[in-house]
């Protein structure tokens, strides 16, 4: 892996933190280890990384918190939440924040190091697959994806990779009716844990971006048992 590739790793167990410090250097990755929320919260004020590894129960903060404060700073950042707490509930919360995973602990190394892989690459793909889109014109919205924003009603808001991955879909086959699961298979992949309800979520918050009245969407249409259509 390139040195160029920055990874924060925010984890306040020992063992574990300096373990995978150790390992992410050895691949090859210039890592960083914060061991509370205040120490992730300067270093992601400070620099701009590639990924982030974030334990979700951190003794002075909430990694979910961290995560919204990340997204609204640097949303091109990928996020994988590495946590002990593995319910539905969490992972859904995870992924709705727009992580590219959630991995929970205990873990098998060589899986979160795959993961991690993985993430960074569909992070990649998406910077570079979504440029052809850039300023892209939708309803009362227009969407810079190359800087991971929409700007409405003359509001700048942050886009997560999920976001952007989405909307890129549903304007690349745009007229047609995308089923739930080929969102899930396009958009998250095989190695995350989403619902349908999580893609119906990510619709909802899109709608009230580019919709004049989200509750009746004239855009982004459902279609009743399938999937969504893409009017434009």
């Amino acid at each position: 892996m390139s040195e160029q590739i920055k990874i924060l790793l925010v984890e306040d167990e020992k063992n574990v933190g300096s373990t995978l410090h150790e390992r992410l250097q050895k691949d090859g990755f210039h890592a960083t280890l914060a061991t509370t929320g205040t120490e992730a919260r300067l270093e992601i004020s400070h620099n701009n990384f590639d990924l982030v590894i974030l334990d979700v129960g951190l003794p002075d903060d909430s990694g979910f918190e961290i995560a919204k404060t990340l997204r609204q700073k640097r949303p091109s950042t990928a996020i994988i939440f590495l946590t002990a707490f593995g319910s539905p509930e969490d992972r859904i919360r995870g992924l709705e924040l727009g992580a590219e995973d959630y991995v929970t602990k205990p873990f098998h190394l060589k899986e979160l190091f795959l993961r991690i892989k993985n993430a960074l690459r569909r992070a990649k793909q998406l910077t570079q697959n979504t440029l052809d889109y850039e300023n892209t014109k939708i309803g009362r919205a227009l969407i810079h994806f190359a800087r991971f924003e929409i700007e409405t009603d003359r509001k700048i808001l942050p886009l997560t990779h999920k976001e952007c991955a989405l909307l890129k879909l549903l304007i690349t086959k745009k007229g047609k009716v995308v089923s739930r699961d080929e969102i899930l298979n396009e958009v998250w992949g095989d190695n995350e844990f989403p619902t349908t309800r999580t893609v119906d979520n990510f619709i909802m918050r899109i709608r009230r971006m580019i919709e004049i009245d989200p509750e009746k969407p004239q855009i982004i249409r459902s279609v009743r048992g399938v999937g969504y259509q893409m009017y434009v």
